[in-house]
């Protein structure tokens, strides 16, 4: 399991593309955050805080994430090899598991460079260092838990194609829908109740808490479940392959 999780690991950074689509992900936070004039800008705003980078990463994930996991499944069918993991003494979830850890082990390598917003919005402050840093270390592992519920997605439709293009646009699709969808079902509710347990199905509701620093055993166990629906998934869809 772990050698698959490392062929994962070094297939991804073993050619340019991989690299190109870190730089891209760092480079449109970074615009964003400092570049670009809006209501993200953190030198416009006057306020030394990184609000902007946590409001900002579930739009950026929606096609960061995919790209980085449509390969994970689609190459190996492409190239018929996925055989010949699974001939291997690797059980089928065994197999999903080290290809989720894999690209859930890489969007955090990619998400650890925005740590040099914290510094500058650290010393940039009027007086240095007055930053609620335990909050925002705390909205950290929200955006970890954001992550790990969209790699999740994402492997899941990467095994559902041959094709990377069409994993990628499947990613997007099922993860913008349990992002946004869900709230956007609960707002054409009138009942108060049962609009809001619809929109504790999505994303967006554990997460905004999350964002703010919150850490609440729910939302934790939210994700967690998430998690595991979309590998037990990608588990079954591999099993029906399997004998076809």
């Amino acid at each position: 399991m772990f050698a698959l999780f490392k062929k994962e690991i070094n297939a991804f950074f073993s050619t340019l593309v991989g690299y190109l689509i870190i730089a891209v992900f760092l480079l449109a936070n970074s615009l964003l955050m400092w570049g670009f004039s809006s209501e993200y800008n953190v030198l416009d705003n006057g306020y030394a805080q990184m609000d902007s980078l946590f409001i900002l990463a579930p739009i950026l994930f929606l096609l960061f994430i995919p790209a980085v996991t449509m390969r994970l499944f689609a190459d190996e069918h492409k190239e018929g090899t996925i055989e010949l993991i699974l001939t291997k003494p690797l059980t089928e979830l065994q197999v999903v598991l080290a290809k989720y850890f894999a690209g859930l082990v890489l969007v955090v390598l990619s998400i650890l460079p925005t740590l040099a917003h914290y510094f500058s919005v650290y010393i940039l402050g009027e007086i240095s260092g007055n930053l609620d840093s335990a909050g925002i270390f705390g909205s950290y592992i929200g955006l970890f838990f954001l992550a790990s519920g969209f790699v999740a997605i994402g492997t899941f439709a990467s095994a559902l194609s041959k094709n990377q293009i069409i994993s990628f646009v499947i990613a997007i699709i099922l993860s913008a829908f349990f992002y946004l969808g869900w709230d956007i079902i609960a707002s054409g509710i009138s009942n108060g109740k049962v609009e809001l347990a619809i929109q504790y199905i999505g994303i967006n509701a554990h997460y905004s808490s999350l964002s703010k620093g919150v850490i609440d055993s729910r939302d934790i166990l939210y994700f967690i479940s998430l998690n595991t629906l979309f590998v037990l998934l990608t588990q079954t869809v591999l099993i029906s392959r399997k004998w076809q």
